[in-house]
C-alpha cells in the first residue's frame, strides 16, 4: 500500500511538472520575469509574495489577471505595474493560477 501511494505521488509531480515548466516558461515570453523573480523581489514583488498575498482570496485569479492585462499601481509600492499588451485574456488568466502555486 505504501509502495502504490509513493509510485502515485511521484507520478502526479511528473505530470504536473511539465505544466508549472510551461507556465514559467510563459512568464518568460512575455516578459513577466523582466520585472518580476520567483523568490526576490526586482522591480516588482517575488511571485511567491504575491502567491503569498491572494492564497486565501477567492477572486484571486480574476485580480491578478486584470492586473497582468491592464496594470496597476499602489498594492506593492510607488511603482506602477505597465499594462502587458502582449498578453491575451487567457494567457494571463494562465499566468495568474501559475503564480498563485509559487512557493
Amino acid at each position: 500500500m505504501k509502495s502504490t501511494l509513493i509510485a502515485l505521488a511521484a507520478v502526479a509531480a511528473t505530470l504536473a511538472a511539465p505544466a508549472a515548466f510551461a507556465n514559467a516558461e510563459l512568464a518568460q515570453k512575455k516578459n513577466c520575469m523582466a520585472c518580476h523573480a520567483l523568490d526576490k523581489k526586482l522591480v516588482g514583488p517575488a511571485y511567491k509574495d504575491v502567491a503569498a498575498k491572494y492564497a486565501k482570496d477567492k477572486d484571486a485569479v480574476k485580480k491578478l489577471s486584470e492586473k497582468i492585462v491592464k496594470g496597476g499601481s499602489g498594492v506593492w509600492g510607488p511603482v506602477p505595474m505597465p499594462a502587458n499588451t502582449q498578453v491575451s485574456p487567457a494567457e494571463a488568466e494562465t499566468l495568474a493560477k501559475w503564480v498563485l502555486t509559487v512557493k
